[in-house]
């Protein structure tokens, strides 16, 4: 008999929780908040789910975003995440939030943490979730506006672990934040990068030596720098990859195309995560689920997979 994938033991260290806004969530906050939407109903809203880039999607999400203004709005957002986190068995995550996306419309940056935090908290309790909770700079913007976001963060600092890079990875490579980062790592806070999803692998090298990254978020197109894949399985640099998000957003034209398990068969440190699971179809299970159907993987690759997310965790897992 297969192994159950919902049933194996999972963490996700690569997940946006503002990307895991379903559309029925997104109608019910945009009426409690008196927000008209550009779309008609839900089935409206998912047909626009069809993205050709990054920047398809990142127009969309930006969009959706603009439901989230009460700190019960960044409760119930990340409380519904964490219900399928249990009933998938998710018993780790490391979720990035976009402060930038919501203090610029004016959402007071207490409002947001203590939303998610509340309902992390909530979920630590009730069934012993672990978690750690990553700040992410928004790299379309300045480095002084990454700056002053980091400023206006401090007084929570207890609340996050680290600090991340994402939106559009093309025209912004790393090394535009370079000081912001050596600043939040003489804080102590843990950096981590987007980089090599749609940019190039020479986005990773700046990731590693300009931000001095401990973990590559995506890092797929490490794959055409053999230099580098030396690099990454040598140091044992965990690469959170998202294959339904990959597959979405046409960085492989089919699941069948994407180098997960070889990667992982090379000796890399690879996990498996949904990034933006409302937007990319599906969640931690059925991310596994897709790689069992079209690049046949094995029970043992699954667990594998699976360990390496503990393994690449930020904090404690249990």
């Amino acid at each position: 008999m297969s192994l159950d994938l919902n049933a194996l033991n999972k963490a996700e260290l690569h997940i946006h929780l503002e990307g895991s806004l379903e559309p029925e969530l997104m109608f019910r906050l945009a009426e409690r908040n008196g927000i008209e939407l550009p779309y008609d109903s839900v089935d409206a809203l998912r047909k626009a789910y069809d993205f050709g880039s990054l920047q398809d999607f990142l127009d969309i999400y930006y969009s959706g975003a603009k439901v989230l203004l009460q700190e019960e709005d960044f409760y119930d957002l990340t409380r519904a995440y964490l219900d399928r986190c249990r009933a998938q068995n998710v018993t780790h995550v490391e979720p990035f939030f976009d402060p930038q996306t919501h203090t610029d419309r004016g959402v007071a940056m207490t409002t947001v943490v203590n939303g998610i935090t509340r309902a992390l908290s909530e979920a630590k309790a009730e069934w012993g979730l672990s978690y750690g909770l990553i700040l992410c700079f928004l790299r379309h913007l300045s480095e002084d506006e990454a700056q002053r976001t980091l400023d206006e963060a401090l007084p929570f600092r207890d609340h996050f672990i680290g600090v991340g890079l994402d939106s559009s990875e093309m025209g912004h490579p790393p090394t535009k934040f370079k000081r912001v980062f050596g600043r939040a790592r003489d804080m102590g806070l843990l950096p981590v990068a987007h980089a090599g999803e749609e940019g190039p692998p020479e986005y990773i090298w700046q990731a590693l030596d300009e931000l001095g990254v401990v973990r590559v978020d995506h890092g797929v197109r490490a794959t055409e720098d053999a230099t580098l894949m030396a690099r990454l399985r040598s140091e044992q640099i965990p690469l959170t990859v998202c294959p339904l998000s990959n597959v979405r957003l046409k960085v492989y034209d089919h699941m069948s195309q994407h180098p997960i398990l070889k990667l992982l068969e090379d000796g890399l440190k690879v996990t498996v995560n949904s990034d933006d699971p409302a937007y990319f179809g599906g969640y931690m299970t059925e991310n596994f689920e897709a790689l069992r159907k079209d690049l046949a993987m094995t029970d043992d690759q699954a667990r594998r997979l699976a360990q390496n997310g503990f393994d690449a965790a930020l904090v404690p897992t249990s």
